[in-house]
């Protein structure tokens, strides 16, 4: 299915890569953030106070990660959120991971990208996501159906790029975005249609699918979930703390089960094996090591989710550790 001749796709920007190790990726033309090799994907920014949002944001800039990467569900609205992100520091950039294209119609959302990229150029990402049934049906109000979740992101997107926008900097190139894939026919809409792909709850080998789908000019950010802990207990405890939502949505099933895990693995939080297979644990070289797989595999850069006890504890301290080697 083609673009149609009325809402002609901009063309994605391309991606600047090199042979052997894959270069921290900054979008063509300059107009796109310089993520980095490493940035954090958290949800616990939701949960502080927004001085102490504020402080955090500078203390990540102050420690040299690259990028910030959050959802959006029943939290803060995510085009705000970057706002107070990127007010809070100087060189940081922000990506959506994912604004949910069921929170706003696709004309706001284009002027909410363009507003936020105006306000910090070559410091926003806009991630774009189809999100999950349960999410869409059983939260938002309205009686929205959650149906045709491929063909719904490709009119998505057709709406975006012949969205009237009558502003300051109306009239320049759209703002660079990544969407949310995981299987086969998402990332090929990602490589058609936007400047790459930000894949979450994975392994290196879909990693390595994903980038062999996007090919080598579009951008491959990929989430990764990390205990800094060498005790198996607690490894186990934190790590099912985090899975047990995901485990419960089709869409990361789905992609689970083509990775080669088994129904029984998504048993009573996730099997020992599926811990492992999704969540690097142990010491800072063992979760540096496991970083870098996703790299190897083809990841441009990589957002580290430092799993605490809760997904509302801020792990600062891992935080910290982390950049000392890492960065």
């Amino acid at each position: 299915m083609t673009t149609p001749p009325s809402t002609p796709a901009p063309a994605p920007s391309s991606i600047p890569t090199t042979t052997g190790p894959r270069s921290a990726p900054g979008l063509a033309g300059g107009s796109g953030p310089d993520l980095g090799r490493i940035g954090l994907w958290t949800a616990a920014l939701d949960f502080l106070p927004v001085p102490k949002l504020r402080e955090t944001v500078a203390e990540f800039d102050e420690l040299g990660y690259g990028a910030l990467w959050w959802g959006e569900t029943v939290g803060r609205e995510a085009f705000t959120q970057a706002l107070l992100m990127l007010g809070a520091a100087p060189r940081i950039a922000a990506a959506t991971g994912i604004a949910n294209v069921w929170a706003r119609d696709a004309m706001a959302a284009n002027a909410a990208a363009r507003t936020v990229h105006e306000a910090h150029p070559g410091r926003f990402l806009t991630g774009l996501g189809i999100s999950h049934g349960g999410l869409v049906e059983g939260l938002r109000p309205g009686g929205r159906r959650y149906e045709k979740p491929l063909a719904h992101m490709r009119e998505y997107l057709d709406a975006m790029d012949s969205s009237l926008y009558f502003a300051a900097g109306g009239d320049a190139p759209r703002p660079p975005r990544v969407l949310a894939a995981l299987g086969p026919r998402m990332l090929d809409l990602a490589r058609e249609r936007a400047d790459g792909a930000h894949t979450y709850l994975v392994t290196p080998e879909h990693t390595a699918q994903a980038r062999a789908a996007l090919g080598p000019d579009r951008l491959l950010a990929v989430e990764q979930a990390v205990v800094v802990a060498t005790d198996r207990e607690t490894v186990l405890r934190r790590a099912r703390e985090h899975l047990r939502i995901y485990l419960e949505l089709p869409n990361y099933r789905r992609n689970l089960l083509r990775l080669g895990l088994a129904e029984e693995d998504f048993a009573d939080g996730g099997s020992e094996r599926l811990v492992d297979r999704l969540v690097v644990s142990g010491d800072e070289s063992a979760i540096h090591a496991g970083v870098h797989a996703q790299f190897a595999a083809g990841a441009d850069h990589v957002c580290v989710q430092v799993l605490g006890e809760t997904m509302t504890q801020a792990p600062m301290a891992d935080w910290r550790s982390l950049a000392s080697v890492l960065l």
